[in-house]
C-alpha cells in the first residue's frame, strides 16, 4: 500500500504496518507542549485522578514541555498567579524542559522547540496552541489540541481517535525573486487554498524550492498552513533537515529520516512556479483576503510589527535590519520587533541587527507573542492600521476589533517603516 508522509508516520506511531486515510488510530505521543495554559491543563489533569485515589502523576516527564510566552512579563495578578501555579507543577513532576521568563532560555514556544532540538522528524507532536503546525518543517506530525484533550495526552501518552488525514501535495519549483520570501509564497498558497481549503487535511510541501529553503522558511510554511484550515503542514525531512537539526540544534544522536512512497496518493496537488511570485499582503479581516502588493501600495500606516513564531527569527531580523540601516522609521509611525527567542536576539545584537534596528527608530521588545494578540503589547487604537509579519488578521486580534492588520513579509514591513505606507521592498534600494 502506497503512503503519503502521514500515513507512514502515523502507522510508524500507531505500532501498524500502514494507515489508510480515514483510519481511526491512537498514535504515541512523543512531544506535550503547552504555554501559560497549561494552568487550564492542569486543572483537566488532576479532574482525571480526581476521588480515584491515586496520585495525580504525568505519563512521562521528558516528553512534556511548558513555555511561558504569551504574557512576558505578566500583565496581572491573574496572569502570574496561573504562571506560579504551573512552576509548582513543573516542580512537582520533575519536568524539565521548561522555558521560564528568563533572558538565556525564554522565548516562543514554536521557536524554542526546534531550537532546542526537542523536536524530531517521525514524531507525533501536539501542543494547546494552533500553530503548532509550524514544527512539521522538522517533519513531525504537528498539532493542536484543547486543555482537556492535552490532560488525556499527560495522563495516556497517547492521543485518541485520530484520523489519518488526506492530504493536499503542494509542489513549487524555480528561484524565488528578490525581496520574495516564505512568507510570500504560504500567503500565496492560502489565498489560492482559501480558509477552509485544506480543513481536516495536510499540506505536505515538495519541489526544489523547498530542497533550497532554509528551516527557518519552512518554518514559516508549516506555521501558517493552518490558516488554509489545514490539520499540520509537512515537509518531509531531508539533508536541510539534519544540517538544522546537528549545526543549530545541537542534536548528536542518530535521527531516522524517511519521506512518502513516489506512487503515493494525493487528494490535490498544488503547483507553483516560485519565480513568477512578488511580495503578497494579507488584507483585512482574513488571511486569505490576498493581493499582490501593487494593488495596496500607498495604504498609510500607524503602526508596523515584526516579529511572532512566523517571522521572528535571525533571518527575517537580518533582512529589516539592511533595509533600515542608516534609515528612519517615518514620523507618525510606530515600528515594534520582538524576536522569537532570547538566543535570537543575543545573536541579533552580536550582529549589529538590533542597533540598526532601534537607531532607525524600531521599539526593540522582550521575545514574547505580545503584540501579534494585543494582550499587553502593542494594542491598537480604533482605526489604527497596522502592518504585521504575524500569522493572523481577524478583527481584533492585536487588542481593537475597531482597527485594521495586513498581513506582509519582514521586507515589507520594512519598507513600509521608511515610508510610513504600504511600500514594495522592491523600491528600497537594497
Amino acid at each position: 500500500m502506497a503512503m503519503t508522509y502521514v500515513q507512514k508516520l502515523l502507522a510508524k506511531a500507531s505500532g501498524q504496518a500502514s494507515a489508510a486515510v480515514g483510519n481511526v488510530l491512537e498514535p504515541e505521543v512523543s512531544l506535550a507542549m503547552s504555554h501559560e495554559n497549561g494552568a487550564l491543563v492542569i486543572n483537566q489533569f488532576d479532574e482525571i485522578y480526581k476521588g480515584t485515589g491515586r496520585e495525580a502523576k504525568v505519563w512521562n516527564p521528558g516528553r512534556i514541555a511548558i513555555i511561558f510566552d504569551h504574557r512576558v512579563p505578566a500583565e496581572s495578578s491573574k496572569t502570574a498567579g496561573n504562571q506560579k501555579k504551573i512552576r509548582e507543577f513543573v516542580e512537582k513532576q520533575g519536568i524539565k524542559k521548561f522555558h521560564d521568563i528568563r533572558g538565556d532560555i525564554g522565548g516562543i514556544c514554536h521557536q524554542i522547540l526546534p531550537e532546542n532540538g526537542y523536536v524530531r522528524p517521525g514524531q507525533v507532536l501536539v501542543g494547546t496552541d494552533s500553530h503548532t503546525t509550524t514544527h512539521g518543517a522538522l517533519g513531525a506530525f504537528s498539532f493542536g489540541i484543547g486543555a482537556t484533550e492535552m490532560a488525556s495526552v499527560w495522563a495516556l501518552g497517547r492521543i485518541l481517535n485520530v484520523e489519518v488525514p488526506a492530504t493536499i501535495k503542494v509542489v513549487v519549483n524555480g528561484k524565488l525573486p528578490k525581496h520574495v520570501y516564505a512568507k510570500d509564497l504560504i500567503l500565496h498558497i492560502i489565498g489560492r487554498l482559501t480558509a477552509q481549503g485544506a480543513n481536516y487535511k495536510v499540506l505536505e510541501f515538495h519541489g526544489d524550492t523547498i530542497r533550497n529553503m532554509s528551516t527557518s522558511g519552512r518554518l514559516v510554511l508549516c506555521n501558517m498552513s493552518v490558516e488554509a484550515g489545514a490539520t499540520s503542514g509537512l515537509v518531509p525531512p531531508d539533508e536541510e533537515t539534519l544540517r538544522y537539526l546537528r549545526e543549530e540544534a545541537g542534536v548528536t544522536e542518530q535521527v531516522e529520516v524517511f519521506g512518502p512512497d513516489p506512487d503515493a496518493v494525493y487528494e490535490q496537488v498544488l503547483e507553483i512556479k516560485a519565480s513568477k511570485l512578488e511580495p503578497q499582503i494579507a488584507c483585512p479581516h482574513a488571511v486569505d483576503n490576498v493581493k499582490p502588493i501593487g494593488e495596496v501600495a500607498g495604504k498609510k500606516l500607524n503602526q508596523i510589527v515584526i516579529g511572532s513564531c512566523t517571522n521572528g527569527r535571525l533571518d527575517d531580523l537580518k533582512v529589516a535590519a539592511k533595509i533600515l540601516k542608516g534609515r528612519r522609521v517615518a514620523d507618525g509611525t510606530r515600528m515594534l520587533v520582538f524576536p522569537a527567542s532570547w538566543r535570537i536576539y543575543h545573536k541579533a545584537m552580536d550582529l549589529g541587527y538590533v542597533q540598526a534596528l532601534s537607531r532607525a527608530g524600531a521599539v526593540v521588545c522582550n521575545p514574547g507573542c505580545g503584540p501579534c494578540l494585543g494582550i499587553h503589547q502593542g494594542a491598537l487604537a480604533d482605526n489604527d492600521v497596522a502592518l504585521a509579519t504575524t500569522n493572523r488578521n481577524f478583527k481584533g486580534r492585536m487588542g481593537n476589533p475597531k482597527a485594521e492588520v495586513y498581513l506582509c513579509s519582514p521586507a515589507v514591513a520594512a519598507a513600509s517603516a521608511i515610508t510610513g505606507v504600504i511600500t514594495d521592498p522592491r523600491e528600497a534600494g537594497r
